[in-house]
């Protein structure tokens, strides 16, 4: 690396910072979460506003590469929080309304996604035609997990039956498209790693579930109380978690699916541990009660490794991905699949999840709020988008419309809520939230980015 490359990916980086705080920070003026005034200034810093010659010069072609590798160390962090902060304890006394309005927001969306690439194929070949329908169903189908939990705080509505439903789904969700994902990375010849290495994974999950995961609880709970400063505990996190994400890019997965499992078997309180010690808080124990609402080692972890990636890293990845976005050469029939895609997109998760949640015999408008909140996309679905752009399934035109439909689905989100819910569900019939806290140290703590 150059004096010259060192120079210009500092200034590179104190800009995208700077400018990524601005444009958080002017989205949530405006009730949006971060992720979109940040993914637009992606947009905008790339050859869509500033033309070629201007992108270049702020983020020169020799130094890209530098700032793709820090955005793809941010990603993994992503992935690693979005693992860690899904709880199925969401799922308890929820199971059937969740289970049922979370199948009904991947099946139809999915199916139509995969109808949709079928009738894209011919103007937007890939390498695989199996692989490139799987693709766009799965990247149809899901939903933002952190984003989600995001406007449910600023809403003031995560703590109630309808918040703790909806991120409920949105982690099934989650999980449905990362499965879906992993499948079209096995199936996609662009995969790095033999087929037969491949077959590693599976016990790779059962290792990390029945042995790593305990370990960790082990590790982490004595290094938490011995450490004064923590700094043992995230170290040995950060190395968990970067090493799984190695080993699934070795065998040719892709590293989000490492990072993502580490962080699902990360130690945290559950339902029935919250309700136990809560019990104790109410029957006198001061103490107990403290311990039901503090957070556990690993969500303050968790929220010490996304501080730094929220302010830093995915920013970088935001600006990575807005510089592979053109939308200054698009023509008629490039408005046409746009509008096309956002039909199938937003038209497909919502009567889906709202068929759900009213057969289910969720009342009109919580079904319609869940419907709108499912849609929501956020930066997993930029993630999403940017595995296919590697995977060869999407071409840059397609990238560049599916960028946009992410943006749209995220920002419609808490206006459309608003609208349909102007006050609290509990004013609606339904019932306040969950009888155990639903809340984590991140959302509670104003952390989260929206991302």
């Amino acid at each position: 690396m150059t004096n010259h490359q060192l120079t210009m990916l500092f200034l590179a980086l104190a800009l995208i910072s700077l400018l990524a705080f601005g444009a958080g920070a002017l989205a949530r003026r405006l009730r949006q979460p971060p992720v979109v005034g940040e993914v637009l200034l992606g947009v905008l810093l790339g050859p869509t506003l500033l033309g070629e010659a201007a992108s270049g010069a702020l983020f020169p072609d020799d130094v890209r590469p530098f700032l793709t590798a820090l955005a793809n160390l941010g990603v993994a962090l992503f992935m690693f929080t979005v693992g860690a902060e899904l709880d199925t304890g969401l799922l308890r006394g929820r199971r059937a309304v969740a289970g049922t309005v979370a199948a009904g927001s991947v099946v139809l969306p999915f199916g139509l996604g995969a109808l949709l690439a079928l009738h894209l194929f011919d103007s937007h070949p890939a390498a695989d035609r199996t692989g490139f329908v799987l693709f766009m169903g799965a990247a149809m189908s899901v939903t933002a997990f952190p984003v989600l939990a995001r406007i449910l705080t600023d809403r003031g509505i995560r703590h109630t039956w309808l918040g703790a439903v909806a991120l409920a789904c949105a982690a099934i969700d989650d999980v449905l498209a990362w499965t879906l994902l992993a499948a079209v990375v096995a199936i996609s010849g662009a995969a790095t790693g033999s087929q037969g290495l491949l077959l590693l994974f599976v016990p790779y999950v059962l290792l990390m579930i029945t042995v790593a995961g305990p370990a960790l609880r082990r590790l982490l709970a004595g290094s938490w109380a011995v450490d004064r400063d923590r700094s043992a505990s995230t170290v040995v996190t950060l190395a968990g978690l970067l090493a799984s994400s190695a080993f699934t890019e070795w065998i040719g997965l892709h590293f989000i699916f490492g990072a993502f499992l580490f962080g699902a078997i990360m130690p945290r309180r559950t339902a029935r541990t919250a309700r136990t010690a809560r019990t104790a808080g109410d029957a006198g124990d001061g103490r107990a009660d403290a311990a039901a609402q503090a957070p556990v080692p690993s969500e303050r972890i968790s929220d010490r490794i996304s501080h730094l990636n929220d302010l830093l890293l995915l920013p970088v990845f935001f600006v990575v991905a807005g510089l592979k976005v053109d939308l200054s050469g698009m023509d008629g029939g490039d408005l046409s699949e746009l509008a096309l895609i956002l039909v199938v997109a937003v038209g497909g998760k919502f009567i889906g999840a709202f068929g759900a949640a009213r057969a289910t015999g969720l009342p009109g408008r919580p079904a319609a709020a869940l419907a709108v909140l499912v849609n929501t996309r956020g930066l997993t679905e930029l993630v999403i988008l940017t595995v296919g752009l590697q995977l060869g399934a999407l071409d840059h035109r397609l990238y560049s419309s599916m960028v946009v439909m992410a943006l749209v689905t995220t920002a419609m989100a808490g206006p459309l809520l608003h609208l349909i819910l102007p006050t609290r569900p509990a004013a609606q019939g339904l019932p306040d939230a969950a009888p155990y806290p639903i809340s984590t140290t991140r959302a509670q703590s104003g952390g989260e980015s929206g991302t």
